[in-house]
C-alpha cells in the first residue's frame, strides 16, 4: 500500500500543502475551520501523526540513550540491568520514545559515545549508571549541556538530575543481622572497587563491623562475575582467619559462592553464613534459601526515566531518593558454630 503524502491531503482538502502542514502541527497559519477539516479529512484517509515528522519541528531526537561500560557477558548474567531498563522502556514506550541502548569497553568509549549523540542529534538526554569515585562523565556531561539522570549522584546540577538509594542503610542491616546471631568474623566479597556504590558500601560496613566490635577479615574486590566470585570465595575460606558469614555484592557471586561451599564440603548455613546484596527468584528455589536484601528496581529505573523526561520539559534537575532495601533472612543464615 502506498504511503500518504501531505500532498495527497492536500489535494483531497482542496488546500495547499502549507495550510495542511500548519493543520496538522497545530501552527498558526489557518482558521480553526479549514485547520478541523484537513484534520477530519487526513484521519478518514489513514493518516497518523509522524513521530519523525514531530521531532523535526521541535528539534528532538524523541529518544534517550543509554551507555554501559560493562562487558556483555556481565550483562547477559545479571538481572540488575535488565529489570532497570524494564522500568525506563515501561515509562519511554508510553510516550513513543525510544531507548537507545549500546555497549561499550570503558569510561573513554562512553564519553566519545556521548559526543556523537549530541553532536548528531540522535538522543534528547542520556541516562547514566555505575557512577565511579571522580567520576570524568559529570563534568563532561555538563559542559556539552546534556540532559542527564544518574542512578546514585550524590547531588544535582545544572543539566544533571540523579535517583538513588540509600546503601548505607543497607549495609548496616546486614551487619546487624549477623551480629545478632553471633557472627564476629565478616566478610565481603565486593564488586569494582572503582564504583561509588561500591566504596559507600565498604565504608558502612567498616564503620558497623567497628560499632559492634566485631572483626572484618577481608573484602575482595570483582568484576561482579561468577568466576571471580568463586575465586574470591575460595580465597576468603582457605585464609587463617576464615569468617563464619560472607557478604556478596549481587546475587550472581552469591550462587557462585554457595557452589564454593559445597566444594570445600563446607555446609551452609552451619559452617557458613552468605547473605546476598539483590534478591532473585532463584534464591527460594536452591537448598538453602538465601538470605538477601531487595528492592525493587523495576521501579527504580522508572523514576529514572521519569526524571528525565522532566528534565526535557525544561523542568529543574532534582536529587530523587527510592527506598532502600529491604533485608529478607532465609535458610543461609544462621547462629556460627
Amino acid at each position: 500500500m502506498r504511503r500518504l503524502t501531505i500532498t495527497d491531503i492536500a489535494r483531497a482538502a482542496g488546500v495547499s500543502k502549507g495550510s495542511v502542514s500548519c493543520a496538522l502541527n497545530g501552527q498558526p497559519g489557518v482558521s480553526e475551520q479549514t485547520r478541523q477539516r484537513v484534520v477530519t479529512i487526513a484521519h478518514e484517509m489513514g493518516w497518523r501523526p509522524s513521530t519523525a515528522a514531530r521531532a523535526l519541528s521541535d528539534s528532538r531526537a524523541r529518544a534517550v540513550g543509554f551507555v554501559l561500560a560493562r562487558p556483555p557477558r556481565t550483562l547477559g548474567s545479571e538481572p540488575y540491568f535488565m529489570q532497570v531498563i524494564s522500568g525506563v522502556e515501561a515509562v519511554l514506550s508510553e510516550r513513543s520514545i525510544a531507548l537507545v541502548l549500546q555497549i561499550v569497553d570503558d569510561v573513554d568509549a562512553e564519553l566519545v559515545a556521548y559526543d556523537q549523540w549530541w553532536a548528531e542529534r540522535r538522543v534528547d538526554g542520556v541516562l547514566v549508571s555505575d557512577l565511579r569515585v571522580n567520576d570524568p562523565r559529570v563534568a563532561h556531561l555538563e559542559r556539552l549541556g546534556m540532559p542527564a539522570t544518574i542512578f546514585g549522584l550524590t547531588k544535582a546540577r545544572g543539566t544533571l538530575a540523579s535517583v538513588r538509594f540509600d546503601e548505607i542503610v543497607t549495609m548496616k542491616a546486614i551487619v546487624r543481622h549477623l551480629a545478632e546471631l553471633g557472627h564476629r568474623r565478616i566478610a565481603r566479597v565486593a564488586g569494582r572497587k572503582d564504583f561509588q556504590h561500591t566504596a559507600s558500601r565498604g565504608r558502612a560496613l567498616r564503620a558497623e563491623i567497628k560499632r559492634l566490635g566485631l572483626v572484618e577479615t577481608g573484602t575482595i574486590f570483582t568484576d561482579y562475575s561468577s568466576e571471580q566470585g568463586a575465586q574470591a570465595t575460595r580465597e576468603l575460606l582457605t585464609a587463617d582467619n576464615r569468617p563464619t558469614a560472607l557478604i556478596y555484592d549481587n546475587d550472581i557471586m552469591a550462587l557462585a559462592g554457595l557452589l564454593v561451599a559445597r566444594e570445600y564440603h563446607l555446609k551452609v548455613p552451619h559452617d557458613i553464613s552468605i547473605v546476598a546484596i539483590g534478591n532473585s527468584p532463584l534464591y527460594e528455589l536452591i537448598e538453602p534459601s538465601l538470605t538477601a536484601t531487595e528492592r525493587d528496581i523495576v521501579a527504580f529505573g522508572a523514576r529514572g526515566a521519569e526524571v528525565l523526561l522532566d528534565l526535557l520539559e525544561d523542568r529543574a534537575p532534582q536529587t530523587v531518593w527510592t527506598p532502600a532495601a529491604e533485608l529478607i533472612t532465609r535458610g543461609s543464615t544462621a547462629p556460627p558454630p
